[in-house]
């Protein structure tokens, strides 16, 4: 079954940006680093799905060229899917465009894969596995 899995959000500052999930009283995960893609993270729950706050850790990471760019705000939609593998090659064999074709790693050792924002409608579509 495909869902929401989290909405990722660029921030120039985790420290900032978490505060205000914070004085709502929900609940933020510990900060995780995740060195692929240069970016510090925490996962802010909230009903079935989650928000993903995302700090780049580096001028030449994406989170840092998108805020240049755009500024803060959503970065990205994430959806789960039952089986990222078969997703991915049924894409591949429509001609969609993705970002990499290789499926990565990420924070809390989930598999992904990105869907370029020209194949999608103008938005940057994740697709996590589970």
């Amino acid at each position: 079954m495909f869902k929401v899995d989290h909405l990722g959000i660029a921030v120039k500052s985790l420290t900032a940006a978490k505060a205000i999930y914070e004085k709502l009283g929900l609940t933020v995960s510990a900060e995780e680093t995740v060195e692929q893609e240069q970016v510090r993270l925490v996962m802010v729950p909230v009903g079935e799905s989650r928000l993903e706050l995302l700090e780049a850790t580096s001028e030449d990471s994406a989170i840092a060229k998108f805020i240049a760019k755009r500024g803060e705000g959503l970065h990205h939609v994430c959806l789960r899917v039952p089986d990222l593998a078969a997703a991915v090659a049924r894409l591949k064999k429509d001609g969609v465009r993705l970002v990499s074709d290789e499926i990565k790693s990420g924070a809390g050792g989930h598999k992904y894969v990105f869907v370029h924002p020209a194949s999608a409608g103008g938005v940057l579509l994740e697709l996590a596995e589970g």
